[in-house]
């Protein structure tokens, strides 16, 4: 299973793009919205003293992968503010933070054409949108966003230079990324000299391996469910791996520490 893992990862954008079809085709087949909005890791805070979200009813079961979102965002005001989700997934996190934070719009852009069909389908949400387009070439004119959100996306881009390149392209001067995802100590570094060397400013980087790990175990049990529900029993062992349930080779490597999670937020400079 890690095999077929690590040739996603390393595939052409065409080979991603059928891929993460058919797994979007086979996971809007089986799951309906009520049931899965998030493919992210999850956050849980590590201060036993830090105050609950206030969540409505309807979200309280994915609070896991929806404090990944928050946590991503929260230091930024967007209240007002046009903002981009580069590879918005199932619209989870679109949704929440448009409801939630309240921008004036809000895009999510995913590559999968069936995606964004379920998306605009099953989110109803003033200012909230979807379109289809690639990370490394974006479909929008320069200095058009005040935000933009990448969650758990990036690893996937073949080429993360022209990912972040676009970023630049398309904030208005100030604009922040707010961005979350995997890598390993040596890739994090070279990841920050990428953001410095095309005029993007650390306002804030922090490990939240921690925080990913002890989401991971207290979802682990509905994620497994989830899996025995819907998925054929011939591909429980991939669908773990793609879920980090404890069981699997991610989540281990993310306790051991061969993996660590970053989040930052960027600043374009003025």
């Amino acid at each position: 299973m890690r095999k077929i893992i690590t040739f996603y990862l390393s595939a052409s954008m065409f080979l991603k793009k059928l891929l993460w079809r058919s797994m979007h085709r086979f996971i809007i087949r089986k799951y309906d919205g009520s049931e899965l909005v998030f493919l992210n890791y999850g956050y849980e805070y590590l201060d036993s003293k830090h105050e609950s979200l206030k969540l409505e009813a309807n979200d309280e079961k994915e609070r896991y992968c929806l404090q990944l979102y928050h946590s991503t965002v929260a230091d930024v005001a967007l209240e007002n503010k046009d903002v981009l989700e580069v590879g918005c997934g199932r619209g989870g996190g679109a949704s929440y933070i448009t409801r939630y934070f309240k921008p004036t719009s809000y895009i999510g852009l995913d590559m999968s054409k069936d995606v964004i069909k379920f998306n605009t389908k099953f989110h109803k949400v003033p200012g909230l949108s979807f379109v289809e387009g690639n990370a490394q070439k974006l479909p929008f004119e320069d200095q058009s966003f005040d935000a933009i959100v990448n969650v758990e996306s990036s690893r996937s881009y073949n080429d993360m230079d022209a990912f972040i390149s676009e970023v630049h392209r398309v904030l208005r001067p100030n604009g922040h990324l707010l961005f979350a995802d995997i890598r390993t100590e040596e890739e994090n570094e070279q990841l920050r000299e990428r953001f410095k060397s095309v005029g993007l400013q650390v306002r804030k980087e922090v490990n939240i391996i921690q925080n990913v790990v002890i989401a991971l175990d207290l979802d682990s049990e509905r994620r497994c469910e989830l899996i025995k529900k819907k998925t054929p029993k011939m591909f429980h062992g991939l669908a773990e791996e793609f879920s980090s349930t404890k069981e699997s080779q991610r989540y281990a490597e993310f306790a051991d520490g061969t993996m660590i999670y970053f989040q930052y937020v960027l600043q374009k400079e003025e």
